[in-house]
């Protein structure tokens, strides 16, 4: 389809095969609509096995190429993935072009890349999905056809220039992701480093994530009701209460029956989910579709090989009817909060979630703060977890504060203080020596 400004009108076709298939015929739609199309038709095809020449059996196939005749379509689309001998079969005998599901996809991705590496990653995805169709270019009445690539000329020879062309062109993209690859490796180290935890959005697309990553970023990236809004990986620096300095990370989407090469040309943007040290996945609350994406994405990151700890994020609780609240695997361990993005329901529940999720079980301290310990109390104040506060007679202040122990263990390290005097007889729970905490002489 291209990048091209007017719509196309366009015929779609799902495809139900021996009813194993689960038709998500809403999906699809919506899938042609984000690419810019004008749907004519929607036919939905049961078959007991794909047709080996026409994939829907040369009857059906008729039967489309005059609804193409009489529509004046310009396109066909296939809910399926389709060799590339069934689409130049299609193509002939429909006289127009036909794409199928990963064809579709990697239009929305081409349309929706924006930064330097999500158009690399296209046009690998793009090119590694052309090579194998080719010919389709030299079809009847396809000859100026070229997947937009720019490549003129019919013939055999050509034919065989372009698939060279090609296969340079791809090597190059290659060395040019792993350029971008080293740099992401770079900054994830530095991070890593200065012990910066990573919490990495993902889920289906279309759940909500982007919303919800304008809300706890407090940024502005594109979001909107339609599938694959966003496609480049998007990290933001924010300060988030117990836990300090966060990197916040917003990935592409996932579908279902995602093409093998489309994860692998895109591994480089999901990265951020493989290095996480939280992932947060987004999920439809109001779908009706809900498990079979929750399968979907949960796929995805197996191929991938994700395993970070994962915290299910149910949004959309204000059309799905269900209470803010979070719900444990084991006592202290979050394993599912229910939020609304939109309207701002349970996001302080959130919040706390992801704070127990990335410190640990969340505890009440009494401190005694010297007169000289004034950055630790600006530390607490700045992590937002004093409670109240209150000076003694001797100037001492007592700070009542909400923290996981780790958080605060660290803290109190970090500042080389001395931690029997500001926790007394609770000093006695952490499991390091007095002694690395004492102030040297």
């Amino acid at each position: 389809m291209g990048q091209v400004q007017q719509r196309e009108r366009v015929i779609l076709v799902s495809v139900a095969v021996n009813m194993l298939d689960d038709l998500d015929v809403e999906e699809f739609r919506l899938l042609a609509q984000s690419a810019g199309a004008t749907i004519l038709e929607h036919l939905t095809v049961q078959r007991n096995k794909p047709d080996p020449k026409f994939f829907v059996g040369s009857g059906k196939a008729e039967e489309i190429a005059q609804l193409v005749e009489h529509l004046e379509a310009e396109l066909v689309i296939f809910d399926h993935s389709l060799s590339p001998a069934q689409e130049r079969n299609l193509e002939k005998i429909m006289k127009c072009r036909v794409i199928d599901r990963t064809g579709l996809i990697l239009d929305i991705f081409a349309q929706r890349a924006r930064t330097h590496e999500g158009k690399l990653q296209v046009e690998l995805a793009q090119l590694k999905y052309l090579s194998t169709r080719l010919i389709r270019g030299w079809a009847a009445g396809f000859e100026q056809q070229k997947g937009g690539i720019g490549l003129k000329g019919p013939g055999e020879t050509q034919l065989e220039t372009d698939r060279r062309l090609i296969k340079v062109r791809i090597s190059q993209l290659k060395d040019k992701l792993v350029k971008v690859q080293h740099t992401r490796m770079q900054g994830r180290a530095a991070r890593q480093k200065a012990a910066i935890p990573t919490v990495s959005l993902v889920g289906y697309t279309n759940a909500g994530k982007s919303t919800l990553f304008n809300i706890l970023a407090n940024s502005d990236v594109y979001a909107a009701d339609q599938l694959f809004a966003t496609l480049d990986p998007t990290l933001r620096r924010l300060d988030w209460d117990g836990i300090g300095t966060v990197v916040l990370a917003d990935t592409v989407g996932f579908v279902r029956d995602l093409q093998h090469d489309l994860v692998e040309s895109f591994k480089a943007t999901l990265e951020e989910t493989l290095e996480a040290t939280l992932l947060l996945h987004v999920i439809d609350s109001h779908s009706p579709d809900m498990h079979e994406q929750i399968e979907a994405v949960e796929g995805v990151l197996k191929e991938i090989g994700a395993d970070a700890p994962v915290l299910r994020v149910y949004n959309k609780i204000d059309l799905s009817g269900d209470e803010p609240k979070i719900i444990y695997a084991e006592p202290h361990l979050p394993d599912r909060v229910y939020v609304s993005a939109h309207s701002g329901q349970g996001l302080d529940l959130l919040k706390q979630a992801v704070q127990e999720c990335l410190m640990g079980q969340l505890q009440n301290f009494e401190l005694i703060l010297k007169p000289a310990y004034g950055k630790l109390r600006t530390q607490l104040y700045a992590l937002n977890v004093i409670q109240s506060e209150h000076y003694d007679d001797e100037g001492n202040l007592h700070l009542k504060v909400s923290i996981a122990p780790h958080k605060l263990e660290q803290l109190i390290r970090q500042a080389h203080l001395p931690l029997q005097d500001i926790l007394g007889e609770r000093a006695n729970q952490f499991k390091r020596p007095l002694e690395e905490f004492e102030i040297k002489s």
